[in-house]
């Protein structure tokens, strides 16, 4: 990238996080992503170029072991002339969604983080022009925790995703309850994983967007956003699944769409991918905690059913979904588990302040931090190293827990014998594709803190208004899991 001859009108407006928003390039497979700031509170250029560099070297050091070489990608820094980023930050300014304007991009550094466009396939540094779709998921958490640290017997029996849902949608952020649940699509269950991304297709919330060529076709910025509109969806993805237009439009062209959309992220998903460490975090043959949420509609379904577990599948442990799942289980003790270890850091920390960089709290993320979160012992020994290397292993958790995975697609051409990529078959097509993983920044060490309040506020909302209106519902009918004795009386 020639920084001395930027022009603002070949980048145009890509999205944004809560901390940080991206360009991409009309024609070049990068985006650039700068830092988002509240205007009371800015940043030094030297400290904006520190905070990229360390999102650089952890996902060069961590994440890239963990995941793999290829779904991993680091980027690098780069400065920018300082006239283009105002330009270019006045150009995007209309574009930019209402609920994120509360901070501003960062204009006074000139540094950004230049990374390759996740949306495009990632064979290329041009785009290409073969049509692409990109599906963008946020699987969330996949397990449930089954550590003794937890006080709240519900967190055994429904996952933090589904808790969450009633607290957000009793608090205006969203309208209504998703029937997605991260435990069914992280089952390896392909009936799971239908079910899952159908729910998801349903209710996007911001945890599933689709791309088409670059450009947002599907997904929701906010809980003002129109309703999901499967119909104009079918309408952009017919051309990729349908080709030869051998189906006509209405209902049951939509459907078949959906479904084939959804039966091909499951094939991708489930697809091997290249080898990263990950491995090194196995914990035996048993999952940890129960396979299904209560909460989970697939999993009420089963009951009604008088099943107590779907047929076990698991997740091929060559897949992403499979790598990803086993670092979100670094959390080994769950945040109830987890505080009373950071309380005895923070107390070390106010004796001895200096300590703080030599605890790589706010790294160097190199090879010694990644080492260390390779020590999966529960057993406190009371020390400090005890307690900082959890904390750790609960902050790269964390990452992985709220981290995205992109899915690029696109249909094979007629002559394919030179293609390299990696294909999925469809039915009536073949798809190139590559699949990425997306927001690997290391989750704050100050954020433990409002993660513990947050944890006790979503588990104490379920517990009085679900629990208690199923309470007060149940006892007019028979009650699941109570014994019931049949008495028969002459008449």
């Amino acid at each position: 990238m020639d920084e001395g001859k930027m022009d603002e009108n070949e980048w145009r407006y890509h999205g944004e996080g809560n901390k940080s928003l991206v360009v991409a390039h009309a024609q070049r497979c990068v985006v650039l992503r700068f830092l988002k700031f509240p205007p009371s509170r800015k940043k030094t250029s030297e400290e904006v170029f520190q905070h990229l560099q360390n999102i650089v070297d952890f996902s060069k050091n961590v994440m890239k072991e963990f995941l793999g070489e290829n779904s991993a990608h680091c980027g690098e820094v780069v400065q920018l002339p300082l006239e283009f980023v105002k330009q270019l930050c006045l150009k995007i300014q209309s574009e930019r969604p209402e609920s994120r304007c509360d901070k501003d991009l960062d204009t006074l550094s000139g540094y950004a983080l230049c990374l390759p466009n996740l949306a495009r396939l990632q064979t290329y540094r041009f785009a290409e022009h073969r049509p692409i779709l990109c599906v963008e998921i946020k699987p969330k958490c996949g397990f449930i925790p089954l550590c003794g640290g937890v006080t709240h017997e519900l967190k055994h029996r429904v996952c933090r995703y589904c808790m969450h849902q009633h607290l957000k949608v009793a608090t205006g952020k969203w309208k209504q309850i998703s029937k997605y649940c991260p435990l069914d699509l992280y089952s390896g269950n392909k009936q799971r994983m239908h079910f899952a991304l159908k729910s998801l297709l349903q209710e996007a919330q911001n945890n599933l967007k689709i791309f088409k060529n670059g450009e947002l076709i599907y997904g929701c910025a906010d809980a003002r956003s129109p309703a999901a509109d499967w119909t104009e969806l079918a309408h952009h993805l017919k051309p990729f699944f349908f080709p030869s237009n051998g189906l006509a439009g209405g209902p049951h062209c939509t459907r078949a769409v959906i479904r084939e959309l959804v039966r091909v992220i499951t094939r991708v998903l489930l697809s091997g991918s290249d080898k990263g460490r990950a491995g090194a975090l196995r914990r035996g043959p048993a999952p940890r905690g129960p396979r299904v949420c209560e909460a989970s509609p697939f999993g009420r379904s089963l009951r009604r059913q008088g099943k107590n577990s779907p047929e076990c599948s698991g997740l091929p442990k060559g897949c992403l979904l499979y790598k990803t799942l086993q670092v979100q289980m670094l959390d080994l003790l769950d945040i109830e588990g987890l505080y009373p270890l950071y309380r005895r850091v923070e107390r070390y920390l106010e004796e001895f302040p200096e300590e703080r960089k030599t605890l790589q709290i706010d790294g160097p993320y190199d090879e010694a931090f990644y080492q260390k979160l390779l020590d999966l012992s529960t057993e406190d020994d009371g020390t400090v190293a005890f307690a900082l290397t959890k904390v750790q292993q609960y902050r790269v958790a964390m990452t992985a827990k709220d981290c995205s995975i992109m899915i690029a697609l696109s249909p094979c051409l007629q002559d394919t014998s030179s293609e390299q990529r990696p294909v999925v078959p469809s039915s009536r097509s073949r798809f190139a594709f590559s699949v990425s993983v997306l927001d690997l920044d290391l989750k704050p060490y100050e954020s433990i803190p409002y993660q513990y309040k947050l944890d006790g506020k979503i588990v104490n909302f379920y517990s009085k208004t679900v629990l208690a209106k199923d309470a007060a519902v149940t006892p007019a009918r028979y009650k699941e899991r109570e014994d019931c004795t049949l008495v028969l009386r002459k008449v």
